[in-house]
């Protein structure tokens, strides 16, 4: 694995903040708040971490969404409250307190796109 910075996902994570804010502030229910917005975390995650890791790493899109899915399910048990951070507006936003299995989905649609995006940029880069 090779470390190092990289500008494009650095403007590809900063526009998917961006989004990811709007949404949560401007968009109130419906499909992009409820559903569109957990496609968007991973690829955020995805691209965060790309700005320091400049080798491909196969299994990463795989990685997030267990991660995103790990989370969900410790909504489930109440992870934010457990933690003590309950009172704490954004701990309850980034960590979540409600469990959905349909965001178990959006973050594996998510994960796919990720999958996607990369085997077809790992396509265009060959000879």
């Amino acid at each position: 694995m090779q470390f190092g910075f990289h500008i494009k996902y650095l403007a590809a994570t900063v526009v998917l903040l961006a989004a990811i804010v709007a949404i949560a502030l401007f968009i109130e229910g419906g499909f992009i708040r409820n559903h569109f917005g957990d496609v968007l975390i991973v690829v955020f995650i995805y691209t965060f971490i790309r700005i320091f890791v400049r080798s491909r790493w196969p299994w990463l899109w795989l990685g997030i969404f267990g991660f995103a899915a790990f989370v969900e399910v410790m909504q489930y048990f109440g992870l934010v409250y457990l933690l003590g951070l309950g009172d704490m507006g954004l701990a309850r936003v980034a960590i979540g307190t409600t469990f959905d299995v349909w965001d178990m989905v959006m973050y594996f649609v998510g994960a796919l796109v990720v999958f996607g995006c990369e085997r077809i940029k790992r396509n265009e880069d060959k000879p």
